[in-house]
């Protein structure tokens, strides 16, 4: 990454969040009694992710990330994965609380990342964080996925939070669409009726992979940060999520 987009992206995530931050604590207020009253149990939800991708590997030569806590509003029953482990949420899952429902749907239960910003663990814009494990093995099955983290820190948002659902399926008018063929199980293997979880984050690949590439040159990094910026709220306002 360049010198001059790593300290002009800092200054964007620091005013960033300083703004989002005291623009929306009224909703904070807001949000934290909605989710008091509609579910007993802590307001934020405080989960482990992988941040960016370090130069060492493990003694077994898996990649190694950077780890942190994020923080989000809780939009799940209590102890949702105390049974499961960790599963990631489908479509109607009842685990997600009716308050959960809306804020998932217009991205609220992100607002607290904005903390996860301004102290730098995080940015506004960058790939989505997963957690640890599921990242190294979503690097193992997946060619180059590990890249998409290189010397770039997690984002609230990104270019395929901006660009496809909440899941990661691109919208009717994608041009992703015309590539999921060979995206998604190119070699025709059968999986039974069970979904592959590596499917939809070989999606956000082709989006995350381009946005890495535009930080080797300024003029089209913040081109490219500024088009996401804007095109954010845009996303919130449809309510396009899960």
């Amino acid at each position: 990454m360049l010198k001059s987009v790593r300290i002009a992206k800092r200054l964007i995530d620091m005013l960033g969040s300083l703004v989002g931050l005291g623009l929306s604590a009224p909703l904070f207020a807001l949000i934290a009694a909605a989710v008091y009253l509609d579910s007993p149990g802590p307001v934020f939800y405080r989960q482990r992710r992988a941040g960016r991708l370090r130069d060492s590997r493990t003694d077994t030569g898996d990649p190694q990330f950077e780890e942190f806590d994020m923080f989000k509003f809780r939009t799940m029953v209590r102890d949702a994965e105390k049974l499961t482990g960790a599963v990631l949420a489908a479509k109607g899952d009842p685990r997600i609380t009716r308050v959960g429902r809306y804020l998932r749907r217009f991205r609220l239960d992100e607002l607290p990342q904005l903390w996860n910003v301004l102290v730098g663990d995080m940015s506004i814009v960058g790939p989505r964080p997963e957690r640890p494990e599921r990242q190294v093995n979503l690097a193992l099955a997946i060619p180059f996925f590990e890249e998409r983290m290189r010397e770039v820190k997690p984002g609230i948002t990104g270019l395929a939070q901006v660009s496809l659902g909440y899941s990661g399926q691109p919208f009717d008018d994608s041009p992703a669409l015309k590539l999921m063929h060979q995206v998604i199980n190119p070699f025709e293997l059968d999986y039974g009726d069970s979904e592959v979880e590596a499917d939809d984050m070989r999606v956000k690949l082709l989006y995350d992979l381009p946005y890495v590439a535009s930080m080797e040159r300024f003029s089209s990094f913040i081109a490219l940060e500024l088009l996401i910026l804007v095109r954010t709220p845009l996303v919130m306002l449809k309510g396009i999520g899960r």
